[in-house]
């Protein structure tokens, strides 16, 4: 499931690694780059949590990937959502891991795998939730992919089975988010960089963000 430790979260300042400040480019007004970590990636053709939840958790290994491909405008090479219409704004999701974290401490289990929550990708050292409406972009040593954040992807009641009794609660505003993907590339397990235009704090990258109220 890739390394859960190292300089995941680090903010790298207004420059790239090659030196070039980000309003330079390669994309201009993305003045935020962080280390953080993918630590896992999750592609089915099939849905796996579907209808009631049961009492035992579907078999899934298969889906887990080591490298997967995006392509801008259609989703992720060989997942059930690429190039389906109703899903061009949720074409893949990305997570949290510190998210399922927070979530075992609170619940008191152990810990807690956070593929099982289905999302696409997971990374670590990132503050997904911040990302609703915003573009961003990861690299992982292959070319950035951009991606736009959207709607977050809401919990479903099958969390009480496949993380703990109490995951669909306790995920609330902190489940990830939907993505549109907006260029091709590759995402793989490992170190990676994160840009957006927005910042970002990777301390609070498990704590929920609830919708703003207007009165």
């Amino acid at each position: 499931m890739g390394r859960l430790g190292g300089a995941a979260g680090r903010h790298r300042g207004p420059h790239p690694p090659d030196g070039r400040p980000l309003s330079e480019g390669p994309f201009p007004g993305w003045a935020h780059a962080y280390d953080v970590e993918v630590v896992g990636l999750v592609v089915s053709a099939e849905h796996r949590y579907a209808g009631r939840p049961g009492t035992a958790v579907p078999e899934q290994a298969a889906d887990r990937r080591d490298r997967i491909e995006v392509r801008g405008g259609v989703g992720v090479v060989g997942d059930r959502y690429a190039g389906k219409g109703a899903h061009r704004d949720a074409q893949l999701t990305v997570l949290a891991a510190e998210a399922v974290e927070a979530l075992a401490a609170e619940l008191g289990t152990g810990p807690l795998d956070p593929l099982l929550a289905r999302r696409t990708v997971v990374l670590r050292g990132a503050e997904v939730e911040a990302l609703r409406g915003a573009e961003f972009s990861l690299d992982c040593g292959e070319g950035e992919v951009r991606l736009r954040g959207g709607r977050p992807a809401n919990p479903c009641a099958w969390l009480d089975t496949a993380l703990a009794p109490g995951a669909h609660r306790g995920m609330r505003g902190r489940a990830g988010i939907r993505c549109a993907a907006l260029s091709d590339g590759a995402l793989r397990l490992g170190p990676a960089v994160l840009r957006s235009a927005v910042p970002l704090d990777p301390r609070r990258a498990g704590i929920p963000r609830r919708p703003t109220r207007h009165p």
